[in-house]
């Protein structure tokens, strides 16, 4: 809301200037505040990453999350880790989708399209349902090399790591990131797992 005693010098088309780019400012920043932005598709940002990941010659690193889960702040901080993301961008193009808002009462905060994808890279278990975070390292042309459903991890089949806390989990995941990434020294996997060990112990 313009203060009641809003006063701008000059003629009367210059305040009427000024006062319409101020009111446009306003309303963006509202947009801004009620996220009402348009939001990236979840398929562009797979097209944007396959562009790249071709011009690069790397993989994708997608990852999925949501706000309210804890394990994929976990994740986050481990892919922001200097070392950890010095690797990671040798090797890959991060993506990352919003999935599973729902369940904080925000669907609308998911990423357009990202169920699609899900169901697509076969984020879901035998169930139906998806444990967060999900990752999914896929080439150049967008196909699945592996994702985070560690096998043999729980009677069920199909389900997923998240965010590996466990020595076994930390040496699988880091398996899995080889799959994406063959050049991969033994030294940047011991980087990867200290950085995933020292970030569950610090949680």
């Amino acid at each position: 809301m313009l203060p009641y005693n809003l006063s701008i010098p000059g003629d009367s088309r210059m305040r009427n200037a000024l006062l319409a780019v101020l009111m446009m400012l306003l309303a963006g920043t509202a947009a801004t505040a009620t996220g009402t932005q348009k939001q990236v598709k979840a398929d562009d940002l797979l097209k944007a990453a396959k562009a790249k990941a071709a011009d690069k010659n790397k993989a994708i690193f997608m990852t999925f999350g949501a706000s309210w889960c804890e394990a994929c702040h976990q994740l986050e901080t481990f892919l922001a880790v200097p070392e950890v993301s010095a690797i990671l961008d040798k090797y890959f193009v991060l993506v990352s989708i919003t999935y599973g808002e729902l369940v904080a009462g925000h669907p609308e905060w998911d990423t357009p399209g990202a169920d699609t994808l899900m169901e697509r890279y076969d984020g879901l278990n035998s169930r139906g349902a998806v444990n967060l975070p999900f990752v999914a390292l896929l080439d150049q042309k967008g196909k699945l090399i592996a994702n985070s459903k560690q096998p043999g991890k729980t009677k069920d089949p199909n389900a997923n790591t998240g965010f590996p806390t466990e020595p076994e989990e930390i040496a699988w995941f880091v398996g899995m990131i080889r799959k994406g990434a063959p050049t991969l020294t033994d030294e940047e996997a011991h980087v990867l797992q200290e950085g995933l060990r020292k970030t569950a112990a610090d949680q």
